[in-house]
């Protein structure tokens, strides 16, 4: 064989490799960054009602005056024992309380050690109620396991708020880094799906950077939106049902930083 004809040949491979090499990276980052067609061909969901101007500050809470919004706090054992009578006199109208959670490292599920504590009391304290639970499943097979769980738990409380699919993206530490957007997706629907038929309000968290690299809301929004924006005023793009505005919140009865909220929606109101 002549030196030329190997070069040739040497060439022509060398190219089909690197076009082997681009393709992979090019459907990897697909997997990744999806969707693609059923995404798009859906439609947005409804547009922010609000104008910035519409909030304002009172007595250390946001409030809009477009709307009778209900103030609210999320809780889990961060915040140690609470006394949710003087958290309802300080003007608290709701309360998310987390269930239980998902180990980041080896993918264990835990219930809060203080979830009865926080539920019994809020609700004793004559407060509305919701639940989370912090989630970090991998799998529709893990969403479902993590329902399951909050399911039973909650069984004979009387629930007024959602119950939140609360999918948190936590590094390269996690077991779920890297996990694509249709995964979370899929697993938000298994979560929601199963609450839904069980007789309560679906919902699931998210913030703004979340809202277009790791959920789908165009696929998601038949339950309701709960917002991270930390803020004096919410300006996401889209309509939300809950928005949660700060994490470090100052509240009679909570000795430490709480997260802050305010519902859009009268959920007991609905109820009736």
């Amino acid at each position: 064989m002549s030196r030329n004809l190997k070069i040739l040949i040497l060439s022509v491979l060398g190219l089909a490799t690197v076009c082997i090499i681009v393709c992979l990276l090019v459907l990897n980052n697909q997997f990744i960054t999806e969707p693609k067609e059923t995404e798009q061909t859906l439609p947005a969901p409804p547009a922010n009602p609000y104008e910035e101007g519409d909030f304002y500050v009172e007595d250390g809470f946001v409030s809009c005056s477009a709307v009778d919004a209900r103030t609210g706090v999320d809780v889990s054992a961060h915040q140690g024992e609470i006394d949710w009578q003087a958290v309802k006199e300080a003007g608290v109208d709701f309360a998310m309380i987390r269930v239980g959670y998902r180990g980041y490292d080896l993918g264990g599920t835990y219930v809060d050690e203080y979830f009865e504590a926080n539920m019994e009391g809020a609700l004793a304290a004559g407060l509305e109620v919701g639940v989370y639970f912090y989630s970090q499943a991998i799998s529709v097979e893990e969403a479902l396991e993590e329902a399951e769980l909050v399911l039973e738990a909650i069984e004979g409380y009387d629930l007024t708020y959602p119950v939140v699919f609360d999918w948190e993206c936590i590094g390269e530490v996690a077991r779920t880094w890297n996990l694509s957007a249709r995964t979370v997706t899929e697993c938000t629907i298994a979560f929601c799906d199963a609450v839904e038929k069980a007789g309560y309000i679906p919902a699931f968290y998210f913030n703004q950077s979340m809202s277009h690299s790791t959920f789908r809301l165009r696929e998601l929004q038949q339950y309701d939106f709960w917002l991270a924006q930390y803020s004096d005023a919410m300006t996401f793009r889209y309509d939300v049902d809950m928005w949660q505005y700060t994490n470090e919140g100052t509240v009679p009865g909570i000795d430490v930083a709480v997260d802050l909220n305010l519902s859009f929606r009268d959920y007991e109101r609905e109820k009736k």
